[in-house]
């Protein structure tokens, strides 16, 4: 046993010594010099980036995506909470990240839209297209409006829900008066009326 661990130790350094000789050498003739890609692609004539029309906001097809994604989640959640694989709370989570979507979809549609009428020329002619951009910039706004607030009482109805459970887990014992005390916290936060 004790030859075969020496061979063994023997062979290991043989092979290290061989492969050490044998390690490349770099030239300084040889190095290749890679240039990164630009990171910014369009660039207006003065040399400076050209505003994007939707900088800083997601892609509305994304975002769709995103919104039906959530809904299926959302349905799978509530049968997986029936057959009792899932929690309750997080089948009411996936509920609310569906909400959330849903108001965050309104609001990059109506900036969308916003963008649109800022960017249509202003022409005499374009008189008959003004109402029908004006009509779309109205209806955006009030789908956005409805958008926020029904975000708004399903993040109530959340916290309320999560203060109550919250209650019961302290009466039963297994719960904590800091945990209590947070959602009370959140549920007043919520409660207050933003400034």
């Amino acid at each position: 046993m004790k030859r075969l661990a020496s061979a063994f130790l023997a062979a290991t350094a043989l092979v290290s010594a061989f492969a050490a000789d044998k390690l490349p050498v770099q030239d300084d003739q040889d190095a290749l010099e890679i240039e990164p890609p630009l990171l910014i692609k369009s660039r207006a004539a003065d040399g400076s980036p050209e505003a994007i029309a939707t900088a800083g906001t997601p892609d509305l097809t994304r975002l769709e995506a995103a919104v039906a994604r959530a809904k299926q989640s959302a349905a799978s959640a509530e049968r997986l909470f029936r057959a009792g694989v899932l929690a309750k709370v997080e089948a009411e989570q996936r509920g609310l990240r569906v909400v959330r979507l849903q108001a965050d979809l309104a609001q990059t549609q109506l900036e969308q839209v916003k963008y649109e009428e800022e960017q249509r020329p202003r022409s005499d002619s374009a008189a008959t297209q003004t109402s029908s951009k004006s009509a779309a910039l109205a209806q955006a706004i009030e789908a956005a409006k409805t958008a926020v607030a029904e975000r708004g009482r399903a993040e109530l109805a959340a916290a309320a829900a999560n203060l109550e459970r919250q209650r019961k887990l302290l009466a039963l014992g297994s719960g904590r008066k800091a945990d209590v005390s947070r959602a009370e916290e959140k549920l007043a936060k919520l409660k207050r009326p933003s400034d």
